[in-house]
Order: structure tokens, then C-alpha cells, then sequence
């Protein structure tokens, strides 16, 4: 099955559904080939039960404005792009308010897949 996005504009935005102890809930993600890992907004993730202040794993990640260190959490459950994945690990970091999205679905996400981004068409498409 093929996504649409707009191809002429910014980042390309997925719909996520993440499942946590306090329910689910839809988040918007950059696909970001840049991003080796899945990176979630850790306001969300607290508001779907999950403890990310407990962790003691940590991961160091880039940022635009340095070198960090962030908490590593298991999701119970991601699905996007007709892709699901259960006991799925994701980096934990706020992102600015005016990046726009709850995080970014890195490649760690579409490994061992096939992923088509038909810029000419706006179409993504992920087997």
C-alpha cells in the first residue's frame, strides 16, 4: 500500500499509533533517513504510562546543538505504514516545539524492508 505526502513541501510526515499502558494515541513522525534510530517525544511517552525517568540505559544521539545522552524505552506496540512492530526500542528526546512532530521514524524502522519515496508522485511505499 502506497502513502501520499506533499512532495513540494518540508518534511515528510507519517502517522504513527503507539500503545502504552494508558492507552494509544496517534503521533506525527518525520521519516528521516538521517536518523539511524526512532526517535519519540518523551512528553508523549509519559502520557502513555510509560516511566522513561526509571531507565538506565542510555544512548548518545546528534543534535543540531550537540551531543546528548538519552533514556532508551521498549514501546509495547508501534504501527506505520502498514508496519507493526511489538517490544520495539526508541530513543526518548523532546524535540522543539517548532520542529512540528512527536519524533522522527528513523531507519531502524524500515530495516529488512523495501522502501520506495516517489518524490515525483508524493507517494511512499513501504513492503
Amino acid at each position: 500500500m502506497s502513502y501520499g505526502f506533499n512532495a513540494k513541501r518540508g518534511l515528510i510526515v507519517v502517522k504513527a499509533r503507539l500503545w502504552g499502558a494508558e492507552g494509544k494515541a496517534t503521533l506525527s513522525l518525520a521519516l528521516d533517513t538521517g536518523a539511524t534510530g526512532t526517535l519519540i517525544s518523551q512528553t508523549r511517552l509519559i502520557e502513555l504510562g510509560y516511566d522513561t525517568s526509571t531507565n538506565k540505559e542510555l544512548h548518545q544521539i546528534t543534535t543540531g546543538s550537540g551531543t546528548e545522552f538519552v533514556p532508551v524505552i521498549s514501546l509495547d506496540k508501534i504501527a506505520a505504514l502498514d508496519q507493526e512492530q511489538a517490544d520495539y526500542p526508541v530513543l526518548c528526546h523532546n524535540l522543539p516545539p517548532s520542529a512540528g512532530v512527536d519524533g522522527l521514524l528513523g531507519l531502524d524502522f524500515f530495516r529488512g524492508q523495501y522502501l520506495n519515496i516517489d518524490f515525483r508522485n508524493g507517494l511512499i511505499t513501504l513492503t
